[in-house]
């Protein structure tokens, strides 16, 4: 089926302000930064949830949830005071690929950047001024920072690079989280230096089927190619706020099962 501009406009405006609601939250990853009300908590909930944020979503907020029980429902004061015999409670956390290892560094180098580093928010910041909103590089170099405090070795990989080919899907959902403001109740638009028309659209298999199937998208692998060429569409529809329509591609292929 071929959609015209005007009624692709229509389609995706219908579809976001269907599921950008306090609704979707619960049944989302982005219900675990959503406990917290202090600015660092949600922060780093939400980084560490997003991180995770592959396979079902129930599973992945089933374990999302475990790991702010080990952190006593405190993550800026775990990640800020534990010591290393704390970090043992992770000893046994599994998601998929991502153990207790990977979530013991993910602490540690936490740690450095909140205490050493003035916190997420502040790099993030700086990142995207110094490169002059290039989301790619930006994400790239925090990967390095991020993976600079001590040797990473199998961690590495839960950090992506757009730089090598990676779409960045979790980092870029984390970024939605952080900066779009939009007062629906969803994201938390805390990172207010950060403009929101320069976001990329997170991209996942369902978001991807969906773009493909509406004409959005005709790259076929989901790679860091694919998120630039998804977004510079979106931007046709929404210049100051592209990545919205993220709700309604991820809607319509979750909950709608769009072929």
């Amino acid at each position: 089926m071929v959609f015209s501009n005007e009624d692709l406009k229509q389609l995706l405006d219908e579809k976001a302000d269907q599921y950008n609601t306090a609704a979707f939250i619960d049944e989302d990853p982005i219900s675990i930064p959503h406990m917290f009300s202090r600015k660092e908590d949600i922060e780093i909930a939400g980084f560490l949830a997003a991180t995770i944020a592959w396979g079902q979503r129930p599973t992945i907020i089933r374990n999302a949830t475990r790991l702010m029980e080990m952190m006593d429902y405190s993550p800026l004061d775990f990640v800020s005071h534990a010591t290393d015999a704390d970090l043992d409670i992770f000893n046994e956390f599994k998601h998929r690929t991502f153990n207790g290892q990977d979530a013991k560094y993910f602490v540690k180098a936490l740690h450095r950047l909140y205490l050493d580093h003035g916190g997420m928010e502040k790099l993030f910041t700086e990142l995207w001024t110094l490169y002059n909103g290039d989301v790619g590089s930006v994400i790239s170099k925090f990967r390095r920072q991020f993976l600079s405090f001590a040797d990473p070795g199998r961690t590495a990989k839960h950090v992506a690079d757009p730089l090598q080919g990676s779409s960045a899907k979790r980092i870029n959902m984390f970024l939605r989280w952080m900066v779009r403001r939009d007062g629906r109740g969803v994201d938390f638009g805390i990172w207010p230096e950060i403009p929101v028309s320069g976001l990329h659209c997170p991209l996942d298999i369902h978001t991807g089927n969906v773009a493909r199937a509406l004409g959005l998208l005709t790259r076929k692998a989901n790679d860091w190619k694919a998120v630039e060429e998804l977004t510079s569409i979106l931007r046709n529809f929404d210049p100051a706020d592209p990545v919205k329509y993220d709700y309604a591609l991820f809607g319509m292929g979750v909950y709608e099962k769009m072929k």
